[in-house]
Formats: C-alpha cells, sequence, structure tokens
C-alpha cells in the first residue's frame, strides 16, 4: 500500500535519516520504534513529503515522490501529528465537519438560491459526523463541547478521527498513545486494529513498547537517522542490537 525507498533527510549539516526503506500493507500495522533523536519523526515527514528530502515514494504501486502533502492526503495517505491540532474556537462535532464538508461542500450561488437544499446538507454532515465521531471514542455528550473541554483521551481519539475523516488508505499516527493509560489505552488498542480490520494500512510511531508489540504486525527499528532492524515483533525483541540500542536502554 506503501512504499519508501531510500529515505534521507538534512538539516543543514545534521544528517536526521538516511537510506532508510520499508513498505507497508493494507490490513497491516507497521511500529517505527527507537530512541529519541533516532529519526522517526523524520521519517514520517520524508514520507509525506513535509520535509526536503531524497529517496522515493510509492503509493499503492504509483510513485508519488513528487506528490505535495495535501495531494496525497487526498489520495488516500493521511498522518495525525504528535501534538493535537484543532479548530479551538469549534465545538467538537463541528471538527468534524469541517473535515467532511471538504468533500461535501456546496459552493456559495447553490448555497444562496437553494438554502433549504444546504440546510438538509448540514444535517446530514452533522449526523455523519457524530456517527464517526462515536466510532472513534468519542462519546455524544462531548460533541458540543470545545476539544480543550474535553478529557485528554478523548483529545486523541478526537485527533486521530479528524486524520481518518471518511478513510484514508494509509494512516500514520506519530506517538498516538502518549499521556495515555488505562483504560484510555486500551480504548485506542481497540481502535487501530479495528481499523487495521477495515483493511486501512497502519504506520505508528511509538514509544510505548508494551502496546506496540502487541499491535504491529511488524517493526522497524530506527537509530541514529539510519535502519538499525526490521522484523516481527518476537524478532525485534530478540534482535541483540535492538536490546542493546533501544529497548535495554529503556528497561
Amino acid at each position: 500500500m506503501l512504499r519508501v525507498e531510500g529515505l534521507g533527510v538534512r538539516y543543514g549539516a545534521l544528517v536526521a535519516l538516511q537510506d532508510v526503506s520499508w513498505q507497508v500493507s493494507a490490513g497491516e500495522i507497521l511500529g517505527i520504534i527507537g530512541p529519541n533523536g533516532a529519526g522517526k519523526s523524520s521519517c514520517y515527514d520524508a514520507a509525506t513529503h513535509l520535509a526536503m528530502r531524497s529517496g522515493r515514494v510509492w503509493l499503492e504501486g504509483e510513485e508519488v515522490t513528487a506528490v505535495p502533502a495535501h495531494g496525497l492526503a487526498a489520495r488516500g495517505l493521511k498522518r495525525a501529528f504528535q501534538q493535537n491540532a484543532f479548530f479551538a474556537g469549534l465545538s467538537v462535532r463541528d471538527n468534524m465537519v469541517a473535515v467532511l464538508q471538504r468533500d461535501a461542500g456546496s459552493g456559495l450561488l447553490a448555497s444562496l438560491l437553494a438554502p433549504w437544499r444546504e440546510a438538509q446538507a448540514r444535517a446530514a454532515l452533522e449526523a455523519e459526523a457524530a456517527t464517526l465521531l462515536e466510532e472513534f471514542g468519542v462519546p455524544h455528550a462531548m460533541h458540543d463541547l470545545r476539544p480543550g473541554n474535553i478529557p485528554y483521551g478523548s483529545q486523541r481519539m478526537l485527533s486521530i478521527a479528524l486524520a481518518w475523516g471518511r478513510g484514508a488508505r494509509v494512516l500514520m499516527l506519530d506517538e498516538p498513545a502518549a499521556g495515555l493509560g488505562g483504560a484510555d489505552m486500551a480504548r485506542l488498542a481497540t481502535l487501530l486494529r479495528s481499523l487495521r480490520d477495515r483493511g486501512a494500512a497502519l504506520v505508528v510511531i511509538e514509544h510505548h513498547m508494551d502496546l506496540i508489540m502487541q499491535l504491529a504486525d511488524r517493526i522497524v527499528v530506527l537509530e541514529q537517522g539510519r535502519m538499525l532492524a526490521s522484523g516481527t515483533p518476537r524478532e525485534i525483541q530478540a534482535d541483540a542490537r535492538v536490546l542493546e540500542a533501544y529497548l535495554g536502554r529503556a528497561a
């Protein structure tokens, strides 16, 4: 579904990423792990054309190396960022409506000439937004609140829902479990499995080792901007280089 080959990123004299290659298939979760500063976020930025980079990118077998970030999103390659990003002045529901409106909105002339049709479309969007939010673990009681007024765990779910929109072929998540624990972590795991079961390809950067080892079908390990290892969770846990470079230090 998504394949990157030879990705490289430089910030001046600093080499943040060098010759990194991986791929992820439909219905698969690929985990990307590594110590702080290993190049994980640079890898995401490179894959989604949010950084100047070398290398090549393919989406569903078509080369998209030159396609800009917004063009990749339109083709189904979407991502949620490490920090939550919302329209703070809008309700939770209206944040979701704003995402859906991009694909279903009508023009100014149509709104002026057929306001009843615009009202019907708005009602349909609100109903669709409410359904999506509940599917992503944001309960109806929170829909009229502003994002800053709902619990942090629900904010994380909302950020994933906004990235997903009406669906993604590939969804890239940067530390979705950051700041979560207990029931919120369990809800996140259930959500990610459900998205995988829908046939989406997920690429997940994560520092919570227990979570990523449970969820991921395969894992890529980065260190100092280079690929250190790749394999199944069991293979990664048994790799002496990984234990020394990351897992051992974290333990």
